[in-house]
């Protein structure tokens, strides 16, 4: 399976793309997609929506892992945060991928083992899981963990939806 997370954001918009299973995960790409706060806002969303949408056919996932933490103690922060997500779904609505949430406990819980994992430690196990040196951009970092956490999740997310039925 190939899973594309994402780290919303309209200044640094983390990607990290992952491929295997709760086993073995495979790195195929990650970057940050800048945009300019001079950009006029319609600009840094077209962007926005450009760059992921010629990811989503580059890498052909079959699910998006976002970050499902928008609350911020600056609203003008957290408006901005949620137009870049409107952009995420848009795209992946476009492309017939379907998006999973992921709360920052749930991925420190999944990649570190507790819920109190700082930046660091979370960077270092996306680092030893995908067998990198750096990965540049602290936003790239947190869209790789949001993969890796969706591949984790994935046999008891499964396993509820056959039990659904």
């Amino acid at each position: 399976m190939i899973v594309l997370g994402i780290d919303p954001g309209l200044a640094n918009l983390g990607i990290g793309i992952v491929e295997g299973d709760a086993r073995k995960a495979r790195h195929l790409h990650h970057v940050c997609i800048y945009t300019e706060s001079a950009w006029l806002l319609p600009k840094r969303l077209l962007y926005l929506h450009t760059e992921l949408t010629r990811l989503l056919e580059v890498f052909a996932p079959q699910a998006v892992a976002i970050e499902d933490q928008y609350l911020r103690k600056q609203a003008d922060v957290a408006f901005k945060v949620g137009q870049a997500v409107g952009v995420v779904q848009l795209a992946c609505a476009q492309a017939d991928v379907p998006i999973y949430a992921y709360g920052p406990m749930q991925v420190k819980q999944t990649l570190v083992g507790h819920g109190r994992a700082d930046k660091t430690q979370i960077t270092y196990m996306v680092k030893a899981s995908l067998g990198l040196r750096e990965v540049g951009s602290s936003h790239a970092s947190d869209a790789l963990a949001l993969a890796l956490t969706h591949l984790a999740q994935q046999p008891m997310q499964r396993a509820l939806a056959t039990s659904r039925r």
